[in-house]
């Protein structure tokens, strides 16, 4: 049997559990991916001066690449060293639909999020994008207390 897992982190303490609840599911599956998303949230509907837009590409590039060093790359090198197989995505943009469209694109079975959270994806998540991802995700969701 071969599955994929999307884990939305935010970068608090709330994503330990989530990844040690995808690590237990990942040993029960013979053949897994897991799949660790961050999302930051970024509208593209604003209106800007040609500038302001080069910044803005600027500190997009800057968000994507913190992501990475703080909470991507060091969730993926911890499963590898526990003998996952796993990859990260840093994506801008809404986070309920964007950790949707993700677990679709990449034919996921599943996505592992946490209930609470300090701050980030996850509260804004569990705000007003809960029922979004909840109700509306086209793959199941498993919520991490």
């Amino acid at each position: 049997m071969s599955a994929k897992l999307v884990v939305g982190l935010d970068g608090s303490g709330s994503g330990n559990r989530v990844l040690d609840y995808a690590k237990k599911l990942a040993s029960m599956i013979e053949t897994c991916e897991v799949i660790v998303v961050y999302v930051i949230e970024w509208s593209p509907f604003s209106f800007q001066t040609p500038e302001e837009n080069a910044e803005r590409h600027k500190r997009r590039e800057e968000e994507i690449q913190a992501a990475n060093d703080r909470v991507v790359n060091p969730a993926v090198e911890q499963l590898k060293k526990d003998g996952f197989n796993a990859r990260g995505v840093v994506r801008h943009g809404n986070v309920a639909d964007l950790l949707d469209q993700i677990a679709v694109d990449e034919k996921a079975d599943q996505i592992i999020v946490a209930r609470t959270s300090e701050g980030g994806l996850v509260q804004r998540v569990f705000g007003s994008a809960t029922g979004n991802l909840v109700m509306h995700a086209r793959v199941p969701v498993t919520v991490i207390g």
